[in-house]
């Protein structure tokens, strides 16, 4: 095992997670559940986000191209549209989604947080190709310790929220994040099309 191809691979995987924006999503679970349900709902998250980024590491290829024959574009654009609408909430409501009645807690703890909050189009298309890279076991080992840390941010999310508050910092930033988020959503889609046109030119 190459340390510095597992390093290099670990903080690839963190900044495509991105922690620092688990804090806010995570702080708008705290308005609608207690503490208990929102740890609860941010380690069933990341187990999903940790099964649907292992088996596309190992089955991505096959599963876009031979089972649902469709390409890693597609996939952004329809994942982008979905980070631009979460985006968008959290900037206009200063939170970034709202249960309502029809929503069940096992819902949103698969869409969006666990993909495409975690694992997304830019954190699965990198397990799909990394391997190659980076190596395999390389790029295991680099997934499972970045949603770790990941996690941790999300379990402390309650603490580092109320510290934001406290300085009238928490509503600002959300909806800072929020246009970040919608940002992120969109480019993934310019992304996508510009993946469209290379691969027809």
């Amino acid at each position: 095992m190459d340390f510095k191809l597992l390093l290099g691979c670990f903080v690839a995987f963190v900044a495509l997670v991105n922690p620092i924006q688990k804090v806010f999503v995570v702080s708008s679970l705290h308005q609608q559940f207690d503490h208990k349900m929102a740890r609860s709902i941010s380690v069933r998250a990341s187990l999903t986000a940790l099964v649907i980024l292992l088996l596309f590491l190992f089955v991505g290829r096959i599963v876009f191209s031979y089972v649902f024959h469709i390409e890693l574009y597609a996939f952004q654009i329809t994942c982008g549209a979905v980070l631009f609408y979460n985006g968008i909430t959290g900037l206009q409501k200063g939170v970034f989604f709202k249960l309502d009645q029809s929503m069940s807690v096992r819902d949103i703890t698969a869409v969006p947080i666990a993909m495409p909050m975690i694992a997304g189009p830019a954190t699965i298309t990198s397990a799909v190709t990394f391997p190659a890279e980076y190596g395999q076991v390389e790029t295991v080992i680099a997934i499972v310790a970045a949603l770790s840390v990941n996690l941790i941010f999300m379990l402390y999310a309650g603490a580092i929220s109320k510290v934001l508050s406290r300085f009238n910092l928490m509503n600002p930033l959300v909806r800072i994040f929020g246009l970040i988020v919608a940002t992120i959503g969109v480019q993934m889609v310019f992304n996508a099309i510009r993946s469209f046109v290379e691969i027809f030119l």
